[in-house]
């Protein structure tokens, strides 16, 4: 959510990859899904009683492949954030320190999840025989509290305050559809953005419902521009 609100502030044409800003959310939670259907399946697969070893094993080996998938998804999404650092150092240098501030904030939570995922493989890597279950002290240090710490960096680095007012929030999917329906316009528009104007160091939000601007005009986008 955090990621798709920063590419709807702080691009141009509020996408990246050709993925519009609101389509982030979607993705990356449908793809967290699938690990965890993955997951709860070997789950269910190794859980219960006199099931035989090699049963067991199978289903530990799938609920490790749905947390592999949630590290890959977690890569990804790494790859995005870096190319979305990239992309405001070319095109916000007003308010680029409060962008990368909350950037950092995301590369560190991210980093707490890499743990977490970490710790999961690592605790059945040894299948049956792991002795990690039998301590609930290795729970608390890699799995609670990096999620802990996780939310402590998001309360600190709040996103609503580098990202305020409604203005910087996604449109809803009716707004999308009567801007599209009223203008004429297609969904791959880039102007379908708040309008802003500038007052130095800061912007200040001109209208934060959409209005479509005519085809000779610059538009300015976002209401960090």
């Amino acid at each position: 959510m955090v990621m798709g609100r920063m590419v709807y502030n702080f691009t141009s044409r509020a996408r990246l990859f050709g993925i519009k800003a609101w389509r982030f959310t979607l993705y990356f939670v449908l793809l967290d899904i699938i690990a965890f259907i993955v997951q709860a399946g070997g789950a269910s697969i190794a859980s219960g009683q006199d099931k035989p070893r090699h049963t067991i094993l199978l289903g530990l080996h799938i609920y490790m492949g749905g947390v592999g998938f949630q590290e890959f998804f977690v890569l990804i999404f790494c790859y995005i954030a870096f190319r979305f650092s990239q992309q405001i150092k070319r095109e916000i240098p007003i308010r680029l320190a409060q962008a990368q501030l909350l950037m950092y904030a995301q590369y560190a939570v991210l980093i707490l999840i890499t743990i977490r995922i970490v710790f999961r493989l690592i605790e059945y890597a040894s299948g049956l025989d792991s002795s990690i279950p039998n301590h609930e002290v290795y729970q608390y240090i890699f799995d609670t509290l990096p999620m802990l710490f996780a939310l402590v960096v998001y309360n600190v680095i709040h996103p609503g305050r580098i990202m305020p007012g409604k203005e910087s929030d996604f449109p809803s999917r009716k707004e999308r559809k009567n801007y599209f329906l009223g203008g004429n316009q297609s969904e791959n528009s880039s102007q379908m953005l708040p309008i802003t104007k500038s007052t130095g160091s800061a912007t200040m939000p001109e209208a934060a419902a959409f209005q479509p601007q005519k085809q000779d005009e610059v538009p300015s986008y976002g209401h960090v521009r």
